[in-house]
This record gives structure tokens, sequence and C-alpha cells, in this order.
């Protein structure tokens, strides 16, 4: 059973900054499409960002755009969401999300076949 493991959440200041990263369980992983959601309490999970592993295409969604970056590392088989401008509306638990299959970079939920425990990220105003 693969794991996505995260790390980086914590608690900052509104305009402030984070920088979260995802790995994978075993190195050998393959994916097609690593993508970033967030659930904020009371709501639905939503797309934050996502990249092709094999190309770097990204696609982010418009609330984050110009403030969040996905990127990711092959030599540490990882992806990363560096966080900028951070606004109290952003305070949600952000999950880590896998997809084996060619998608390309969609925002559904239900296209991800693998998903991190979570990590919370909390921003005051």
């Amino acid at each position: 059973q693969v794991q996505l493991v995260e790390s980086g959440g914590g608690l900052v200041q509104a305009g402030g900054s984070l920088r979260l990263a995802c790995a994978p369980s075993i190195r050998t992983f393959t994916v097609y499409t690593m993508a970033w959601f967030r659930q904020a309490p009371g709501k639905e999970r939503e797309f934050v960002a996502g990249i092709i592993w094999r190309y770097s295409n990204t696609r982010h969604a418009d609330s984050v755009r110009g403030r969040f970056t996905i990127s990711r590392d092959n030599a540490k088989n990882s992806v990363y969401l560096q966080m900028n401008g951070l606004k109290p509306e952003d305070t949600a638990i952000y999950y880590c999300a896998a997809a084996t299959k060619p998608t390309g970079l969609p925002s559904r939920s239900d296209v991800y076949d693998y998903w991190g425990q979570g990590t919370q990220v909390t921003v005051s105003s």
C-alpha cells in the first residue's frame, strides 16, 4: 500500500509563508499527476494546484494563483507547495494526492488514486 507522507503545515500570521512537502512512501512509486487539495471546516474539499510529473505542467486554482506555487523534485521524489501571502481564508487541512493514470491536471478529487493524511495550515489575522 502506497502512502503519501506530508509535512510543513503549521500556524502563520496573515501575509506569511509556508512550504508543504509530500513524498510517497516508496521511491519507485510512479505517478502521472500530483496535486494539492484543501478542506476547510464545513466546506467541501477543493483543488489547489496540480503538476504533471514528467513534464512539470502545472495548474493553480484561481483563488491561489500568484500566491502559491506547486513544484516537484525528481531526485527527492517529492512535490512541494510554496504558499506566500497567506490569508485567513487559506486556513484548512491540506492534502497531497496522486494519480497513476494519464488524466491531465484534473480538479476532481475522485480521479486521484492515493491521498496523504493531511496537514493543518492555520493563518491568523
